[in-house]
């Protein structure tokens, strides 16, 4: 049985896979794991690379953006848990074994499960998002001090970016399928799993480092088209308020040139709405009625 997919999407980032799946197959524990690989872009040296490290391999470029190849890596998981990473990042030592022990100490979780960014001193932590606007993003990187326990207990958080996150196969819910190019994720399927009756949850020993810098530059598009059109898609689908979008991203473009674009998503948030079924835990049996206590023998009198 599978008990854990650990699957990455990926975009022209031969590095990041290498050392990702081979950091995974070094130091953790893959005991009944299995490692799946979304491309992207296509390149043959990260195909024979994933295949030669044991990942299922999967070459996607219908739809170029972050957000359809994770969601593919849910859909494609042969697993009854996902893990989905980025392909430029590194687990904690334990962290797999962990999380495969904290599912079977909740089975049936509904919940979305992520823990604390490792800074590259491999000292300072950020748990969560605080859900702020800033450079075209919603989120900024906070820190809840009950985070900095690794041992702690998990605890609810507003958002977090999406370099590491899991959840049941049967629990997630799915990014809109409208979405394109980079940005609209966080903070959209935190709220999502919210709206759907579960927790957004950090755990504290769920650390993970990211690879942020890029001396050769970041290879895949950034548009800011696409972080905008992403945002009033996925808060018209979860009947957010948009105005605080449009408000941030008039200091990046022009009144006319938003405008046109919010018109196209929020069609698009309301008509393209993913095609996953809520997740609802089946009820608890009830318990078996006490045991009828034993009679006394009736004696017989010679």
């Amino acid at each position: 049985m599978t008990k854990l997919t650990i699957g990455m999407a990926t975009y022209k980032d031969f590095d990041g896979v290498f050392f990702t799946l081979q950091a995974l197959r070094m130091y953790q524990d893959l005991t009944e794991c299995e490692l799946l690989v979304i491309d992207n872009f296509g390149d043959e040296h990260t195909e024979k690379i994933s295949k030669d490290a044991g990942a299922r391999y999967i070459r996607n470029t219908d739809v170029v953006g972050t957000s359809a190849p994770r969601d593919l890596v849910f859909r494609e998981a042969e697993g009854e848990a996902v893990l989905c990473m980025d392909s430029h990042v590194l687990l904690a030592a334990g962290s797999i074994a962990r999380l495969k022990q904290y599912y079977a100490e909740h089975p049936g979780t509904p919940d979305l499960l992520q823990g604390p960014l490792l800074y590259d001193d491999l000292k300072n932590i950020s748990t969560h998002f605080d859900p702020v606007w800033r450079a075209q993003m919603w989120g900024t990187w906070g820190l809840d001090q009950r985070g900095l326990d690794v041992n702690g207990e998990a605890f609810d958080i507003p958002m977090q970016g999406l370099g590491v996150f899991s959840s049941r196969k049967d629990a997630w819910l799915g990014f809109n399928p409208a979405f394109r190019g980079f940005g609209g994720e966080e903070g959209y399927i935190h709220e999502k799993f919210r709206q759907a009756g579960a927790r957004t949850l950090c755990l504290p020993w769920f650390r993970w480092n990211h690879r942020f810098a890029r001396p050769a530059g970041v290879p895949y598009p950034l548009f800011l088209r696409d972080k905008l059109r992403n945002y009033i898609i996925g808060h018209t689908e979860l009947g957010l308020d948009i105005q605080p979008i449009i408000d941030h991203f008039s200091e990046h473009a022009t009144t006319e040139s938003i405008q046109a674009i919010v018109d196209e998503a929020m069609l698009l948030g309301v008509s393209q709405v993913p095609d996953y079924t809520p997740y609802v835990p089946e009820p608890a049996p009830p318990p078996p009625p006490p045991p009828t206590p034993p009679q006394p023998a009736t004696q017989r009198r010679g």
